[in-house]
């Protein structure tokens, strides 16, 4: 296995040398013009002229005037149901094979969202690339003999009607390559467990038998899976069972809110990289250490456009107006706050995946998520984003040396005057009126809209304190097939009533 590793090492460093003079502007200029033609002779494409905006000498420009935005129910009822229902060549040449079932955080029943075989080629593309990235870290040769620890969702897929079924981490996990399977843990036959508990605990019994390098997962899963083999074996950190563990590649959300309760669950500092898989594909990657932001994937099946994040652009239910201006990346500007609008190979047209970026680097197309354009609190005027309340969380921690790796809130009407109602998860017993004025101090100096709405219509904050393992239990209860739903940062009064119910039975 050490001569594998070396090899594996070569390899990485030969493409990263290869690929260091690559124009991310001018591959996705190639990536659109890709799949206008590769989709022409669609009922999509024949719809909205792509032969003619082919011939266009700015094609961007001509398919952002041509083609309408897309939200996932606009996508889904005039054009995905269609696949449903058995007819191809709708918004892709011939059919899916898969779909993926969404683990979003909005809505009542789960989406289902096109996979082609081009979009599973274009997430390995991106993969591998995130991998020849590591050529960029200091990493000793032999940690490319190493197992991966990949936790994600049941890879047993579920089949309706021609189709197979499941979350991305699941399909995608089902699609690993030959030659990584003997690295991959925890196998295809623990992976296949449909139930979470029964996955983690089997996990758990057998976590002696491998040499783990690498973590790749979303932060609380993997927190809960750590915790669980370190009860289960009675050691202090996970490094007495791992001691090869360097790296954890970490997805769906942002790390930061977990890290301080992640790294106790550590023997030693390890290398975390930031990544960006959505149902939709693989968006983004930390391509090097000296920066947490992600590198936009710009060769690999998706075409980006972006929105300035302005209040007069976005509807009162999160949507998109369809008078936004668009641009594209030879056009943004750094820490803008930007909604995201993708084209995929899969068939997913100018669509909205709900998710807003800033550019921290224009030129290396590199960016951080800001937050959800449905996460955007602004009942009374706040205009508050959930990269606002983070960095506010974080303060928090600082000042008074406690760990908040979960939260939630709504705006909610109290005796006719409207406050911003907090649910902290923390052990800490820290007063919850003195964190409810720091938090509030935080916000009005960190957003004038906040302020300002502070002074008028929003009467106050309230801060409630509950156990972090509540916001998994809520989770669980509400899980996906094999995996666990990722929290809701900002709740709509319903749900949100709904929350309160449950940790009032806790």
């Amino acid at each position: 296995m050490a001569i594998l590793g070396s090899i594996i090492k070569s390899a990485i460093d030969l493409k990263d040398t290869l690929s260091s003079d690559i124009n991310p502007i001018q591959e996705q200029e190639q990536v659109l013009a890709d799949m206008l033609n590769t989709a022409k002779d669609t009922a999509f494409g024949k719809y909205y002229g792509f032969s003619q905006l082919l011939e266009e000498e700015d094609q961007a420009a001509a398919f952002s005037k041509m083609v309408p935005y897309h939200d996932y129910n606009q996508m889904d009822s005039m054009w995905w149901d269609r696949i449903k229902h058995g007819l191809e060549d709708i918004t892709w040449p011939g059919k899916p094979h898969y779909f993926a079932l969404s683990s979003g955080t909005t809505g009542k029943t789960s989406k289902r969202i096109p996979v082609t075989e081009e979009m599973v080629a274009a997430i390995r593309s991106t993969s591998l690339a995130q991998v020849s990235a590591l050529a960029h870290y200091d990493l000793p040769t032999d940690f490319f003999d190493k197992e991966v620890m990949a936790l994600g969702s049941s890879t047993d897929l579920i089949e309706h009607d021609e189709f197979l079924e499941g979350e991305i981490s699941g399909i995608t996990a089902s699609n690993i390559p030959f030659w990584f399977k003997g690295f991959y843990k925890p196998g295809e036959d623990i992976a296949k467990i449909e139930n979470w508990d029964e996955r983690v605990k089997t996990i758990a019994e057998r976590a002696k038998n491998w040499d783990i390098g690498a973590l790749s997962g979303i932060p609380s899963w993997m927190e809960l899976m750590l915790k669980e083999v370190i009860a289960y074996h009675n050691v202090k950190n996970i490094h007495e069972i791992w001691p090869n563990l360097q790296v954890f590649t970490s997805g769906g959300v942002a790390f930061k809110p977990y890290e301080k309760s992640f790294r106790q669950l550590l023997g030693r500092n390890i290398t975390v990289i930031d990544t960006y898989l959505a149902s939709e594909g693989f968006m983004a990657y930390q391509s090097r250490p000296e920066t947490s932001s992600m590198k936009l994937s710009t060769n690999a099946g998706i075409y980006f456009e972006f929105v300035p994040f302005t209040p007069e652009y976005i509807n009162n239910d999160g949507s998109l107006s369809q008078d936004a201006t668009s641009l594209t990346l030879k056009e943004v500007e750094t820490d803008v706050d930007y909604v995201l609008i993708i084209s995929t190979v899969s068939g997913a047209w100018r669509y909205l995946i709900g998710d807003t970026i800033a550019f921290t680097d224009v030129e290396r197309a590199e960016i951080k998520i800001t937050g959800r354009t449905k996460f955007f609190l602004n009942v009374v005027g706040s205009q508050l984003s959930v990269n606002k309340m983070e960095v506010a969380l974080r303060e928090l921690e600082e000042q008074f040396d406690i760990e908040i790796p979960e939260f939630t809130l709504s705006a909610k009407k109290i005796d006719g005057e409207f406050y911003h109602c907090w649910y902290l998860g923390t052990t800490a017993t820290t007063n919850e009126s003195e964190l409810a004025e720091a938090l509030d101090k935080s916000l009005k100096e960190a957003n004038k809209n906040y302020k300002v709405a502070r002074g008028k219509s929003l009467k106050g904050v309230k801060v409630t304190t509950i156990d972090p393992n509540i916001f998994h239990e809520w989770s669980g209860q509400n899980k996906k097939k094999g995996g666990q739903v990722k929290m809701e940062k900002v709740m709509d009064e319903e749900k949100f009533e709904a929350f309160e119910a449950f940790v009032a039975k806790q």
